[in-house]
């Protein structure tokens, strides 16, 4: 964060121009896509007041460069791996617990209101929410930075208003308590697909693909049926919402 740095006394009876410098904005960002590492990375470097400190390319990595170089601010993206799941938020949580002090940007494809709830779960001060999309737009994302540097909370405009429209749902939605997860794989189970292809899909193993099933079963009360029933059930459920 910006902070004055003053030199030395001069001797007595001297006088000299009194020459501030700044402490820059030491950053640390995670992302496994090299050209999005890449060009954040160029984006950073032009500006004066901002240092790249590490980068990383998965939860593990990032959460040691955050012990190793105690940044002012971390940039992460929400999915990474190893489940690509939630890595950004978890790791958030985490750095909310060991480092306080330190700021949180996350870049997320999705403008789902849940991600965005559960990073602010526990506050919003020193937090901000951003599109991927914002990236190329060096000014947005380079406010971001110094808001959460100094404590403030920016979330995408876009975000904001799926969590309006979020709030205009009918509140006995059977599916409002599906995790954002659950509801990619109830999506998958809609469009048809079997257990292995929605475990190509969102990149995740077929066991755990049939325990986030299990639990979309329990959440809406499909228990005790037979499992293709279950399926189409849920599917049935998932695009009624989806038509509202």
């Amino acid at each position: 964060m910006l902070a004055p740095l003053w030199l030395g006394r001069p001797a007595a009876g001297v006088r000299r121009p009194t020459i501030l410098f700044t402490v820059p904005i030491r950053v640390v960002f995670a992302d496994d896509n090299y050209l999005l590492r890449e060009g954040v990375k160029q984006l950073i470097e032009t500006q004066p007041d901002l240092e790249l400190a590490a980068v990383a390319v998965d939860f593990d990595s990032l959460m040691a460069a955050v012990e190793a170089q105690a940044p002012d601010v971390v940039i992460t993206d929400i999915r990474m791996p190893p489940t690509g799941s939630d890595e950004g938020i978890r790791a958030a949580e985490q750095i909310r617990t060991g480092h306080p002090k330190t700021g949180v940007v996350v870049l997320s494809q999705y403008a789902e209101p849940e991600y965005a709830l559960a990073l602010l779960e526990k506050g919003a001060a020193g937090r901000a929410y951003l599109l991927k999309e914002r990236v190329s737009d060096i000014e947005q994302l380079v406010n971001a930075i110094r808001e959460v540097a100094k404590g403030g909370s920016v979330i995408d405009s876009k975000v904001v208003e799926a969590l309006v429209a979020a709030r205009t749902r009918k509140p006995d939605s059977p599916l409002r308590d599906l995790t954002p997860r659950e509801n990619e794989v109830l999506a998958a189970m809609a469009e048809g697909k079997n257990n292995a292809a929605i475990a190509g899909g969102l990149f995740l193993t077929e066991r755990a693909v049939e325990k986030h099933i299990n639990s979309i079963f329990s959440k809406l009360g499909l228990a005790e049926e037979k499992d293709v029933h279950r399926r189409v059930k849920a599917a049935l459920l998932y695009l009624s919402e989806a038509r509202r």
